[in-house]
């Protein structure tokens, strides 16, 4: 299953093993979520259930985004006919991962943080994946792509408009940094990238800021 992919693809960029499979935890029947999640929403949505020092998690899909990666998988081929697709499974999965790491050390994490580095995930794994189709071409319109181009939709944000796009503005500075990194193809100069996404994984929400807003 091409979540379950993902889900591998994350946790080798930034080695955090898991216990959990995403698959797990995949809902799709949109009719059966919660109440607050009806007609017209999200593709994508991370539902969290905390009863004191149990969390239940559950990420839901829509199948159709599902039944189109199952035809066109993206690690096999990623284009612009997948493209978007993709980056909203890569986007849950994210959550997914981030979460289930955090809570097994015992680290809480705030809404801001599950999006920034959601972002900065979709810009990487996308890189990684084009790199590998085509080695010797570096992808620089992903940047333009997903945070010039991509608009947070102000109907499905609602209250949280402002969260994504200062998450989205943050994340775009981050992953400016990042493709000087990624760029070079030399073992020293991904041994520096692969360093760099690591130690910014376990940075706290605020020590993730902190470390954007100092780069030049």
């Amino acid at each position: 299953m091409v979540v379950q992919e993902l889900q591998g693809l994350l946790q080798r960029i930034y080695d955090v093993p898991l216990a959990h499979d995403v698959g797990h935890f995949l809902l799709t029947d949109r009719s059966a979520l919660p109440a607050g999640f009806g007609r017209g929403a999200s593709d994508e949505q991370l539902l969290v259930a905390q009863d004191g020092a149990e969390m239940t998690l559950g990420l839901f899909l829509d199948p159709r985004v599902l039944a189109h990666l199952a035809q066109a998988n993206p690690l096999d081929l990623l284009d612009g006919g997948n493209l978007a697709d993709y980056w909203t499974a890569l986007e849950g999965v994210s959550h997914f991962v981030y979460l289930a790491w955090n809570a097994g050390h015992d680290r809480a994490v705030g809404l801001m943080e599950l999006e920034l580095q959601a972002e900065v995930d979709k810009y990487v794994c996308s890189v990684l994946l084009l790199r590998a189709q085509d080695p010797q071409r570096f992808p620089a319109e992903l940047h333009r792509a997903l945070f010039e181009t991509a608009r947070v939709d102000p109907t499905l944000a609602g209250e949280r408009f402002g969260l994504y796009r200062r998450a989205n503005h943050y994340a775009a500075r981050f992953c400016r940094h990042l493709s000087e990194l990624l760029r070079p193809m030399g073992t020293q100069a991904q041994e520096r990238a692969r360093c760099e996404l690591r130690r910014f994984y376990r940075l706290t929400s605020a020590m993730k800021l902190r470390h954007i807003e100092c780069l030049a």
